[in-house]
């Protein structure tokens, strides 16, 4: 019987099956019902609700992904509850094809039950990274301003 992984364990494994591009993998550390809330998220959905989801959502993003991601600075802090972690680092990104390189913070909150994640709140600069691919959406004109 294999011993099931604390949630400090498991936001290292994330990391690491990030950074190491194994998008394929991901979804094996949510559970089935899991929620992950992207809080500043500029494109795409804010919300992801369900492993199914977030398998699409991995896959999809391993597909298409110029970008090489290797984590530094990394911090994982426990809390008052035993489920929740908080992971702080940096992301050092480069991109294949430009060459271009920036560094961008991240925050994720996670709570892992029976070694998945259940919840998840992340705080990455997704901004800085839709900048770094070039696909920054216009903004929305306000109907209400002029």
């Amino acid at each position: 019987m294999s011993e099931t992984r604390s949630p400090r364990e498991v936001f290292r494994a994330l990391l690491d099956g990030i950074t190491a591009g194994r998008f394929a993998e991901l979804d094996g550390f949510y559970a089935e019902d899991a929620v992950v809330e992207m809080v500043f998220e500029p494109v795409g959905p804010r919300l992801v609700e369900g492993r199914a989801a977030l398998r699409e959502r991995f896959l999809a993003l391993g597909e298409r992904t110029p970008l090489e991601l290797s984590a530094r600075d990394i911090v994982v802090r426990t809390t008052d509850d035993p489920e929740v972690v908080v992971g702080e680092w940096d992301y050092h990104v480069r991109h294949r094809g430009t060459g271009q390189e920036l560094t961008v913070a991240n925050i994720q909150v996670l709570r892992v039950r029976d070694g998945l994640i259940v919840h998840s709140r992340d705080f990455h600069d997704h901004l800085a990274l839709t900048r770094l691919l070039g696909t920054v959406p216009q903004p929305v004109a306000d109907p209400d301003a002029g």
